[in-house]
């Protein structure tokens, strides 16, 4: 706890100062673009791999980036539905990660034996590991845990298009989904592309356009 104290004391004599005409403004409201839902994993932070400022981004986190297929009575809809309905996002990114913990208990049941309310939320990425066979084959244990996650990204998006409203601000062209995978060890990501349905560095997705100039790339 002393790091998280003494972080808020560097947080205030650093960022907030030289941000705070940024705070002042966000102290009246906010008006995201972006929704990001990603794992509750502490080591996949949305805003650091962004580079995002507060305000700029709507998260929903919990474990597995999942979403559940048409529930109206859960916390994440509920967060979807009020980026939706009432914030007005254009872009909803649905964020993968390597190593997920959820996704390697998909893969291994048995793990969750004591963890009765995680098997029990582990069902929102039900046959995710049949798909992925079907889809690949049969790979080694270390492949099959990036492909799951992959699928995975897919499901959630799939249960996204599931939503009513959703799907209606879709139709309306007012809403973008994007899947993204986000590699620790490497801090690269990928983003899934319609067509071939596969995932390539967001850098090579079509649907992006990034100023190499600012952003640093050689």
């Amino acid at each position: 706890m002393q790091k998280l104290v003494q972080g808020i004391r560097q947080f205030q004599q650093t960022e907030y100062s030289r941000k705070e005409s940024l705070f002042a403004e966000l102290a009246t409201g906010q008006a995201p673009p972006t929704m990001f839902i990603t794992c509750s994993d502490s080591r996949v932070d949305p805003n650091l791999i962004t580079g995002s400022d507060p305000g700029d981004l709507f998260v929903l986190r919990n474990a597995g980036n999942m979403i559940p297929y048409q529930d109206a009575a859960s916390g994440e809809v509920a967060t979807i539905e009020y980026a939706v309905q009432a914030l007005n996002v254009q872009h909803i990114v649905v964020c993968g990660h390597s190593q997920c913990g959820a996704m390697k208990a998909t893969l291994d049941p048995a793990s969750c034996n004591s963890l009765p309310s995680v098997a029990e939320w582990l069902k929102n990425s039900k046959d995710v590991v049949q798909r992925t066979t079907r889809r690949h084959g049969e790979q080694s244990p270390e492949r099959m845990l990036e492909l799951v996650i992959q699928e995975n990204v897919r499901m959630q998006l799939e249960n996204l298009q599931s939503l009513e409203f959703v799907a209606a601000a879709l139709a309306e062209g007012r809403l973008q989904l994007h899947g993204w995978t986000y590699d620790i060890g490497k801090g690269a990501v990928e983003s899934l592309q319609p067509e071939p349905n596969e995932f390539v560095s967001v850098f090579d997705a079509g649907q992006y356009q990034v100023d190499e100039s600012t952003a640093g790339l050689s």
